[in-house]
């Protein structure tokens, strides 16, 4: 349910789940526990990254999404397909295709995020222009907009606060629907087609913007497979597309970046990556960047668990796809909206889901217990008492989650 505040974006299934902790290792928040045998999920610290889907080999964590058929529960249905999507099929030369089969599959418009991407290049342009507080972080990353709100709390104001591509494309494209179909907005269903939970969990939860921009968020990998058949009877499409290089660039990671039209900009993907130079602009190491793209997903969106293709191919066919296309269809002066359109109208939140306990006095309490614990632990971070780190089982100990007799490589007091 669309600005459900308890909705999670990965589902564990128990009965797959072998407790092998790779997951919980690869999880760059600690989010994830072993007991039992089995993984556990700590909701608060995730950020949808994906990671743990990526590692598990049992198929044990699936990733949320709202089903196909939700569409036909709304009279006037429009699509909005990431920039992503165009790099999962072989052999295609015309995204107008792509664009062509959604409409076969029973959408009665499309409007391509790419178009958002492109105002939202434009916009960023203007507001670099202004002197912020440099180097700027892309917002565009739920997953990364997360961890910094999460581990990174000095960058919050580094963050670029502007709304995502697919929220200015759900409000332009509504605009359109209620224009040509002349039906009221609620009987009219806005679906974006992500590829990656973290874009699932911020349209339910509302990151930066209202919950509500769009009525259901649908997996690139299960629409991809109803598109195949749909694509083959399209023979002459019309020049339905609406995006150019800059906007489809943004499905990999650099994209972006480049859309800015800045030499002086980094960009990084892939989580642990993100987490390192994140860490470095924390430290003030970086200092002689403008722009700073991150993207959690190796590669980009086009690294996203909810695609189908390899991530490398994806990118390698969205580059051959952008050679005959226009620099951009797209810039602020064809939309008719003020710039606060574009900025969040709702502030994120700093989330402190480490703090050992609310009670300063007894966080430190706490802290210096964990310290103590600490001295008696190999540093080994094996895992093996189901935590990622000995530092985690110790905070995990003092918070009376788990028995210090957990660590079976724990220095025997007395």
């Amino acid at each position: 349910m669309l600005g459900d505040k308890e909705f999670h974006t990965v589902r564990l299934d128990s009965d797959r789940c072998k407790g092998c902790i790779n997951c919980m290792k690869r999880c760059p928040t600690e989010a994830i526990r072993v007991r039992n045998g089995k993984a556990t999920i700590l909701y608060d610290r995730c950020i949808g990254c994906g990671e743990c889907i990526r590692a598990c080999a049992h198929q044990a964590k699936r990733a949320v999404y709202d089903p196909f058929d939700l569409i036909h529960d709304y009279e006037y249905k429009v699509a909005l397909p990431a920039p992503s999507l165009y790099g999962q099929f072989h052999n295609l030369d015309d995204i107008n295709v792509v664009l062509e089969g959604l409409l076969k599959l029973g959408f009665d418009m499309v409007y391509e995020v790419a178009q958002g991407a492109e105002l939202i290049s434009d916009f960023t342009r203007k507001y670099m222009a202004g002197n912020p507080k440099k180097p700027v972080i892309s917002s565009a990353c739920p997953a990364v907009v997360e961890l910094i709100l999460i581990r990174f709390h000095r960058l919050k104001e580094n963050l670029l606060p502007v709304i995502a591509p697919v929220d200015v494309a759900a409000k332009l494209a509504r605009e359109k629907a209620v224009r040509e179909s002349g039906l009221p907005p609620e009987k009219i269903g806005v679906f974006f087609i992500s590829p990656c939970p973290a874009k699932v969990f911020a349209l339910h939860r509302g990151l930066g913007a209202d919950a509500n921009l769009v009525d259901g968020v649908l997996a690139e990998s299960e629409v991809y497979f109803r598109l195949l058949d749909a694509m083959k009877s399209v023979k002459n499409p019309r020049p339905l597309a609406q995006c150019g290089i800059v906007g489809i660039g943004w499905a990999s990671s650099g994209g972006e970046s480049a859309g800015v039209l800045r030499d002086n900009y980094l960009a990084a993907d892939g989580v642990e990556n993100c987490i390192s130079v994140l860490e470095e602009i924390e430290d003030e190491k970086i200092q002689d960047v403008d722009f700073v793209e991150l993207n959690a997903c190796p590669g980009g969106c086009v690294g996203g668990v909810l695609n189908i293709e390899n991530p490398f191919v994806a990118k390698a066919r969205i580059q051959a796809l952008r050679k005959y296309m226009p620099v951009s269809k797209n810039n602020l002066k064809e939309v008719p909206h003020e710039k606060d359109f574009y900025l969040w109208n709702n502030d994120p939140e700093i989330m402190p889901v480490f703090k050992l306990d609310q009670n300063m006095f007894v966080a430190l309490q706490k802290m210096q217990k964990v310290e103590e614990l600490l001295a008696g632990l190999p540093r080994l971070d094996c895992g093996a008492c189901g935590a990622p780190s000995c530092r985690a089982f110790a905070e995990d100990v003092v918070n009376g989650l788990v028995p210090e007799s957990a660590c079976e490589r724990r220095e025997k007091k007395g």
